[in-house]
Protein backbone atom coordinates (compact mmCIF):
# COMPACT_ATOMS: atom_id res chain seq x y z
CA UNK A 1 0.00 0.00 0.00
CA UNK A 2 2.82 2.39 0.88
CA UNK A 3 4.17 2.53 -2.67
CA UNK A 4 0.88 2.11 -4.53
CA UNK A 5 0.15 4.88 -7.03
CA UNK A 6 -2.07 7.47 -5.40
CA UNK A 7 -4.59 7.16 -8.23
CA UNK A 8 -5.25 3.56 -7.11
CA UNK A 9 -6.09 4.57 -3.53
CA UNK A 10 -9.75 5.43 -2.88
CA UNK A 11 -10.37 8.94 -1.56
CA UNK A 12 -12.27 9.54 1.65
CA UNK A 13 -13.11 13.03 2.83
CA UNK A 14 -12.29 12.63 6.54
CA UNK A 15 -9.87 15.32 7.71
CA UNK A 16 -6.40 13.99 8.59
CA UNK A 17 -7.43 10.38 7.96
CA UNK A 18 -4.05 9.80 6.32
CA UNK A 19 -2.20 10.83 9.49
CA UNK A 20 -4.50 8.72 11.67
CA UNK A 21 -3.84 5.74 9.40
CA UNK A 22 -0.07 6.32 9.65
CA UNK A 23 -0.25 6.49 13.45
CA UNK A 24 -2.44 3.40 13.69
CA UNK A 25 -0.21 1.40 11.33
CA UNK A 26 2.96 2.26 13.26
CA UNK A 27 1.24 1.59 16.60
CA UNK A 28 0.36 -1.93 15.43
CA UNK A 29 3.71 -2.38 13.68
CA UNK A 30 5.64 -1.45 16.83
CA UNK A 31 3.53 -3.71 19.06
CA UNK A 32 3.98 -6.64 16.68
CA UNK A 33 7.76 -6.13 16.51
CA UNK A 34 7.89 -6.00 20.30
CA UNK A 35 5.81 -9.17 20.71
CA UNK A 36 8.05 -10.94 18.18
CA UNK A 37 11.21 -9.88 20.03
CA UNK A 38 9.71 -10.71 23.42
CA UNK A 39 8.92 -14.25 22.26
CA UNK A 40 12.25 -14.82 20.50
CA UNK A 41 14.61 -13.21 23.04
CA UNK A 42 13.51 -14.46 26.46
CA UNK A 43 16.27 -13.25 28.77
CA UNK A 44 16.97 -9.83 27.32
CA UNK A 45 16.16 -6.41 28.71
CA UNK A 46 12.50 -5.82 27.82
CA UNK A 47 12.93 -2.03 27.61
CA UNK A 48 15.75 -2.51 25.12
CA UNK A 49 13.51 -4.74 22.99
CA UNK A 50 10.79 -2.11 23.10
CA UNK A 51 13.25 0.61 22.11
CA UNK A 52 14.48 -1.49 19.18
CA UNK A 53 10.88 -2.05 18.08
CA UNK A 54 10.18 1.69 18.10
CA UNK A 55 13.39 2.44 16.18
CA UNK A 56 12.61 -0.23 13.55
CA UNK A 57 9.13 1.16 13.06
CA UNK A 58 10.45 4.69 12.67
CA UNK A 59 13.22 3.66 10.28
CA UNK A 60 10.72 1.73 8.17
CA UNK A 61 8.46 4.79 8.01
CA UNK A 62 11.32 7.08 7.01
CA UNK A 63 12.53 4.67 4.32
CA UNK A 64 9.02 4.40 2.87
CA UNK A 65 8.69 8.19 2.72
CA UNK A 66 12.04 8.45 0.94
CA UNK A 67 11.04 5.68 -1.50
CA UNK A 68 7.74 7.42 -2.21
CA UNK A 69 9.69 10.51 -3.25
CA UNK A 70 12.40 8.71 -5.20
CA UNK A 71 10.70 5.82 -7.02
CA UNK A 72 7.05 6.72 -7.49
CA UNK A 73 5.61 9.28 -9.86
CA UNK A 74 2.31 9.90 -8.11
CA UNK A 75 3.37 9.96 -4.46
CA UNK A 76 5.71 12.11 -2.44
CA UNK A 77 7.29 11.87 0.97
CA UNK A 78 5.82 13.96 3.74
CA UNK A 79 7.47 15.04 6.99
CA UNK A 80 4.03 15.07 8.63
CA UNK A 81 3.62 11.39 7.75
CA UNK A 82 6.92 10.72 9.53
CA UNK A 83 5.66 12.65 12.56
CA UNK A 84 2.40 10.64 12.50
CA UNK A 85 4.50 7.45 12.36
CA UNK A 86 6.44 8.70 15.38
CA UNK A 87 3.21 9.39 17.29
CA UNK A 88 1.96 5.85 16.60
CA UNK A 89 5.25 4.30 17.71
CA UNK A 90 5.37 6.40 20.89
CA UNK A 91 1.76 5.49 21.70
CA UNK A 92 2.72 1.83 21.33
CA UNK A 93 5.71 2.41 23.62
CA UNK A 94 3.44 3.96 26.27
CA UNK A 95 0.79 1.27 25.82
CA UNK A 96 3.30 -1.55 26.29
CA UNK A 97 5.10 0.16 29.17
CA UNK A 98 1.88 0.83 31.08
CA UNK A 99 0.65 -2.70 30.35
CA UNK A 100 3.88 -4.23 31.65
CA UNK A 101 3.86 -2.07 34.77
CA UNK A 102 0.24 -2.83 35.59
CA UNK A 103 0.94 -6.55 35.09
CA UNK A 104 3.97 -6.27 37.38
CA UNK A 105 1.97 -4.37 40.01
CA UNK A 106 -0.87 -6.91 39.78
CA UNK A 107 1.56 -9.82 40.16
CA UNK A 108 3.24 -8.11 43.12
CA UNK A 109 -0.08 -7.56 44.89
CA UNK A 110 -1.07 -11.20 44.23
CA UNK A 111 2.13 -12.36 45.89
CA UNK A 112 1.67 -10.03 48.88
CA UNK A 113 -1.94 -11.14 49.39
CA UNK A 114 -0.77 -14.75 49.76
CA UNK A 115 1.28 -13.91 52.85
Amino acid sequence: MCLTPSSDIPTVSIPHLDKIAHSFFHFVFTVLWYLFFEKQVKKSNQQKLLFISVVLSLLFGIVIEILQTKITLTRSGDIYDIMANFVGSILAFVFITVGKRSKYIQNSSDIKSRF
